[in-house]
């Protein structure tokens, strides 16, 4: 028991420091990765310190679902990486323990590690999210701060376009300034040159404060409320000033938004919201669905009706129709009745010819008329209501992939350490070299499939559950294969032994390529020789005769009948080699090295050949 629990405290003691070091490191690389992405968001705001080390706080927050497995991965190749290379490893397995009874506290651990985050997916990401993103809002929407170019045209300040010649860094004055006002429409533009100003912000940062020196100002007078003239006249007022003031609606403050919106979102919700929030969309999907067939049943495409129809209540198709005053219920509603609709006896009491012949010119005008409207309306109507119907799929999508990758993220922690702990001890090799490269080939593979079903059920070309566990169920097989080749200790990297499976596989088989030896350390027996060639020529032809397989049972029997052919020309071979003949080392080169039934006759007739050649000499 002392044994076993040292051995567990051991195994925590190499992994837990490693999986600390790579998890903050793998943080680290995919918050890098996040700061590029929105880089222009937040450079040129003069946001605060404080503000932006919050952002960076809920950004890595967010990331942990990115960052751990990869971490769990990259840990768990090098612990047992760096068992193997000290050969503590094989120490253990030596004293008789076994690689599941190793990865046993590991695995302990990985469990809880994986209801962690499913707790964490649940609770805290859902929050941190929502900040993160209000947080990035927020400063999208803050206004730059005013940094003026020399010789360029400067648009940043809304309702203005602002040309400076040359400025002065130390004094902030600028020189030869050009001044597009429109902030009152491009028909009341103001145009003004000055020969200096300054540019400063009043004490609450809501105005911008322009003081300028020597210059003109031109101004278009035209009043909007005098609508239309047939003059091309247009007065303007050109007013000179060596020293004006001019004040401009310029929030420079940082203005953080309302997290309700943000916590409405999909991102802020947790699975029981999640799961509220898609069955409210079904239920607003279903009320439309109902409203419009039963307008579809009773919708008439010219003014001709063949009976009166009872419109039954009016199906509330959730808030983004706003509230709709039910109207008065069929009878017979609370029991179940259908709604009645026309049938096809109904409108075939209708002679469409009969109606024509007997109606005037005009009537019938009207009628064709009244088609055609109404056709046109009714198409308007079902395109407003499949796009509707296409953003609540989508929403409803998006809440489902949401709900989804909540399990998504324990169960791929689990799978990348099935993946990483055996893997580990295969490779053998420790150190942050190459586990660093396997673990990442590794990673970028499951990021592409991930990628690729998160796309195919955002875009509903696939069930939100198939896209989202696309990822886990192609390396899930892969974690079962290196645990499988680990526990029998099997080397997962014996190219050799690939390349004959799929040699064996092709039909391309290996050739031998004997020759006379230049030193025989043992002649050849003639009688022993013709006796290995009797028996294994026996052995073949008794295959011969036996009944044909299926190429399955042919491939299971190949286990079987065949090793015993096999044993025999190695014996053949063997013992052969040694000859002094040209003729038999020929024929042996005819032999394969591993029988198949289309090689028997080959082989009865290599070994009548050899038996002519030894009963001649």
């Amino acid at each position: 028991m002392a044994v076993v629990k040292r051995l567990y405290s051991f195994m925590l003691q190499q992994f837990l420091p490693l999986l600390a070091m790579t998890f903050f490191i793998c943080l680290f690389i995919v918050l890098m990765q996040f700061l590029w992405r929105f880089l222009d968001d937040l450079v040129g705001k003069g946001l605060s310190i404080y503000v932006i080390a919050e952002l960076f706080f809920y950004a890595a927050v967010t990331m942990v679902p990115t960052a751990l497995p990869l971490a769990v991965l990259l840990a768990s190749l090098m612990t047992f990486g760096n068992l193997g290379e000290k050969f503590e490893l094989t120490a253990l397995k030596a004293a008789g323990i076994s690689l599941f009874s190793i990865m046993k506290p590991l695995i302990i651990f990985m469990v809880f590690l994986s209801v962690g985050a499913f707790y964490f997916q649940n609770y805290a990401l859902p929050v941190a999210q929502t900040k993160m993103w209000t947080l990035l809002f927020s400063m999208r929407q803050k206004s730059p701060e005013v940094e003026i170019p020399e010789r360029t045209f400067y648009d940043q300040i809304p309702g203005m376009n602002l040309y400076v010649e040359k400025k002065n860094p130390e004094t902030g004055m600028l020189y030869d300034m050009i001044i597009y006002d429109v902030s009152r429409g491009l028909d009341n533009t103001r145009v003004i040159l000055a020969d200096s100003g300054k540019l400063n912000f009043t004490e609450d940062k809501t105005r911008l404060f322009l003081h300028l020196y020597r210059g003109e100002m031109f101004e278009n007078l035209k009043d909007n409320t005098m609508g239309t003239s047939s003059s091309n006249y247009l007065p303007f007022r050109r007013e000179g000033f060596s020293d004006k003031q001019i004040y401009f609606v310029f929030d420079a403050n940082f203005n953080r938004m309302d997290e309700s919106t943000m916590r409405g979102q999909y991102i802020g919700k947790n699975v029981d919201e999640l799961n509220d929030a898609i069955d409210s969309i079904k239920h607003i999907v279903d009320s439309i669905g109902d409203t419009y067939a039963y307008d579809i049943a009773r919708r008439h495409n010219t003014s001709i009706q063949p009976q009166p129809i009872a419109k039954p209540g009016t199906v509330s198709a959730g808030p983004m129709f706003g509230s709709q005053t039910p109207s008065a219920a069929p009878p017979d509603a609370g029991s179940g009745a259908r709604t009645p609709v026309p049938s096809a006896e109904d409108v075939a009491k209708i002679n469409i010819d009969t109606v024509f012949a007997g109606s005037s010119p005009t009537q019938a005008r009207q009628f064709l008329q009244t088609a055609i409207s109404n056709a046109n309306r009714q198409r308007q109507d079902y395109e407003f209501l499949s796009t509707i119907l296409m953003e609540q799929a989508k929403l409803m999508r998006r809440h489902d992939i949401e709900l989804q990758r909540k399990y998504t993220l324990p169960f791929a922690c689990l799978i990348f350490f099935f993946i990483g702990a055996p893997l580990g001890a295969i490779i053998k090799k420790g150190g942050i070299g190459t586990p660093l490269v396997i673990s990442v080939f590794l990673f970028i593979f499951y990021y592409i499939f991930d990628n690729m079903g998160y796309k195919m059920a955002r875009d509903g070309r696939s069930e939100v559950w198939v896209g989202i566990w696309l990822s886990s169920a192609v390396m899930l097989p892969l974690g079962i294969f290196f645990t499988y080749k680990a526990a029998g200790d099997s080397s997962v990297f014996n190219f050799d032994a690939y390349k004959n499976f799929f040699r064996a596989l092709t039909g391309k088989r290996d050739k031998r390529s004997l020759s006379l030896k230049e030193v025989v350390m043992f002649e050849v027996e003639r009688d022993k020789a013709l006796g290995l060639l009797s028996g294994l020529r026996a052995e073949a032809e008794a295959l011969l005769k036996a009944p044909k397989h299926s190429r399955l049972m042919s491939m299971i029997m190949r286990r079987n009948e065949f090793k015993g052919v096999d044993a025999r020309m190695a014996d053949v071979v063997e013992h052969l080699s040694n000859t002094r003949d040209q003729k038999v080392i020929i024929q042996l080169n005819h032999l394969p090295f591993h029988a198949r039934r289309s090689d028997l006759k080959q082989i009865v007739t290599v070994c009548e050949s050899i038996e002519s050649i030894l009963k001649n000499d």
